[in-house]
Formats: structure tokens, sequence, C-alpha cells
């Protein structure tokens, strides 16, 4: 961290170039003798990724950034402050604490908020942020989250981790053993010091291998941002056996979209199941990556097309987590029967359908976009059809 980067004029040239173009910039270089160019580009580029993300940081005066990295693998606002609206209580200590954003939203849920950060020159950088955002009850720590919990005989209310895949980790399957911290290997030490713990986790681990990995496991979070799952959230408590909930949410613009349900409902339960009705909905992808697939059909009193298809009907309209559309045709997938539609434009999605999207687009010359949305899919008796439809 190069304190003078935080300079009046420098810090109004980071601002007044926040959308130059970057090369330019750099073929430019500053004319600040105390920083050096590629220094001023970092916290340019850092903080433009912040724009919709970070807005909090972004419109405060005074903020140091760290490398884009940092601001691409940090938690956005808006999974934040969901998480903490989870949390309550004295204390809570955050092990992997990264650019500070969790910790943020904690501190307002905290009468004392623990952030630890390995990486000294990222302590610094949030100590000094958070001085700049006005936040008093967070104690910036540089130092290995595992090895403060073993040195201090402190317990907490709450324990949040955020442990990160290894890079020699790429291609192979997501374990929570082959992340930093390994948490399933400390979970004994975390428990000693809290009886809650939360951990957050990519979307790309498997939930039952979570399951199998972890101990005492209440609920699971399954949260997305605008139909793009960002996070899983596992919550953990001391001594918990019973059946484990599953609580999705998508955020967006308008009202945030939830269905919860019980793990075990999911799998004791059938769904229902029918040729195209009037209406068509796809959930959206929190409830897919929960894999609520008979649940939602039990729910709502909707029927499932086919098993693997993942694609709901009913008669009548209903308020839907997810896409919903008016069926307008239903036909037998064969080239006769597509040309006979006459749509040289629409939305296309395949669910359970042995092509893909840029396949069936080439085959039969549609383009993308239009007001005809396409569902290429399998019905009950397995013959592949395709639902022609209109957004609702």
């Amino acid at each position: 961290m190069n304190p003078k980067i935080l300079n009046t004029e420098i810090q109004e040239y980071i601002t007044n170039n926040i959308n130059e173009d970057i090369t330019s910039l750099v073929l430019k270089g500053v004319t600040f003798p105390s920083v050096e160019t590629k220094d001023v580009i970092e916290q340019i580029e850092a903080k433009k990724r912040c724009k919709k993300k970070l807005a909090t940081w972004y419109n405060t005066p005074n903020i140091y950034y760290p490398n884009k990295l940092n601001i691409e693998q940090t938690s956005s606002e808006a999974t934040a402050k969901y998480k903490s609206e989870l949390i309550e209580g004295k204390a809570i200590i955050d092990l992997t604490g990264g650019f500070g954003v969790d910790c943020f939203y904690f501190s307002k849920r905290f009468k004392s908020v623990t952030h630890c950060e390995i990486n000294e020159n990222l302590s610094k950088i949030v100590n000094h942020n958070y001085e700049s955002l006005d936040v008093k009850n967070i104690t910036a720590v540089n130092t290995n989250g595992i090895d403060y919990l073993k040195k201090t005989d402190a317990v907490y209310d709450w324990i949040y981790i955020d442990p990160s895949r290894r890079h020699d980790n790429k291609g192979k399957v997501f374990f929570l053993e082959d992340c930093l911290p390994n948490v399933p290997e400390h979970i004994d030490l975390l428990f000693k010091r809290s009886s809650h713990i939360m951990v957050k986790t990519s979307p790309l681990l498997d939930i039952s291998v979570g399951i199998g990995e972890l101990k005492h496991v209440k609920a699971i979070h399954v949260v997305a941002i605008n139909n793009d799952v960002k996070e899983l959230l596992w919550i953990l408590e001391a001594g918990y056996k019973a059946q484990i909930a599953i609580k999705t949410v998508n955020l967006q613009n308008r009202a945030p979209s939830y269905f919860n349900f019980l793990l075990h409902d999911e799998k004791q339960d059938e769904a229902l199941y029918s040729n195209p009705l009037t209406y068509l909905y796809e959930p959206n992808s929190a409830i897919l990556k929960a894999g609520a697939f008979n649940q939602i059909s039990k729910q709502l009193g909707v029927f499932k097309l086919q098993k693997h298809a993942h694609l709901y009907t009913s008669d009548t309209l209903i308020d839907f987590p997810g896409r919903r559309f008016k069926i307008e045709k239903s036909i037998a997938y064969n080239k006769k029967n597509i040309k006979r539609l006459g749509i040289k434009k629409a939305n296309i999605t395949t669910r359970n359908f042995p092509e893909t999207v840029e396949q069936i687009r080439k085959k039969f010359h549609i383009n993308d976009g239009g007001i005809d949305y396409l569902f290429f899919t399998t019905a009950l008796n397995n013959q592949k059809i395709v639902l022609q439809t209109l957004k609702m």
C-alpha cells in the first residue's frame, strides 16, 4: 500500500479518468513523481469494477483499492447485505476477511467484528478503508484466521469463513477439504470457539458433497443475483441433527424471489406430471441449483413436463419464482413442424434435449431475439417437443 496514492491530486486524477481508455492512459503515463503509472492504473481499473458491485466504496472519497483480482473475488454488497441479515449478536470473527465487504455489513448487526486477513498489504488497505467509511467496531488483524483461533480463548457468537479453492485443483471435483482453509479439518476448532458457523462457498460445490464433509448443517442458502447463482451459504449449529432447510433467493432490482424447502421433503415427495397446459414455468437458477424439482410441483401445485426437463405447466397463471410464459403452440419436434411455425427470430431454450441452442439455430435458420420464446424439450412420453410461447 502506497499512502501517496491518497494525495488529493492523485485521487482527483483517478476520479476524472475512471471512464477513460486504459491503454491510452498507460501510453500517456502519469506526471506524479511520487507514484508509478502502473499503481495509478491499478486503482482506476479496480475502482471501475466497484461501480455496480460495491457502490458504497465507489462513492466514498479516499478509498484505497487492492488489485482487480481481489475485487473480482470479494462478495458483492447485495450478497453481503443478505448474509448479514441472517445473523446477529455481540461478536463475530471473519477468518478470511479479504477486502472486508462482508465485515462491513456484519458491523451493522454485531457490536464487535474481527477481520482476519493473512495478506499484510490487503489488511492495511482494509483498515484504512474502514476509517474512510467511518466504521469503528471492526478490528482488522493481519494474521491467518485459523492460527488466530488457536491462540485465543475468546468465544464468538458467530464465525464466518470463506475458503478458497487451491490453484492446483483446476479441473478436479470441488471438495471443501481441497480448499484453504480446510474447513472439515478444523471444524472441531471452529465449534470450540463458536456454536454458530457460516461458511461461504462457490456455487460449484455440490450440495450433497458439502453436507457429507461438514458437521451439524442446519440450513443452506443458495444466493443468486439476477438469476446468476453467486454463492452458497452453509449455516452450521453445534449439536444440530434435525432436517436440513434449503433456502433459495434470487436478488433482483425488483423484490427478491424466495423459495424454501426441507431437503428431506424433496427426497421423499414426488412431482405431479402433465402434458403442456396453458402456461409454462421455468424455475430461477437458485432453485435449479438447489434441486427443488419435486417441491416446486408440490408447494405451488404446478405440473412437471418430464422428470429431467425441469419445466412446469398449469392451466391457471400463478406467481412463480422464475420465468412465466403463455403457451401458444405445442408441436412434435420435426423439420416439417418447425418450418410450419414460420419463425425466423426467437429466443431459444433447451431442457433435456439432445441438440444445443446453437445447433438448432443453424439447422432451422432462426436468429436470436424477438417476442417468441421456443422451448425444445421432452414430454411425458419421452417424445421430443417444441413449445412456442410468449413471455408473461
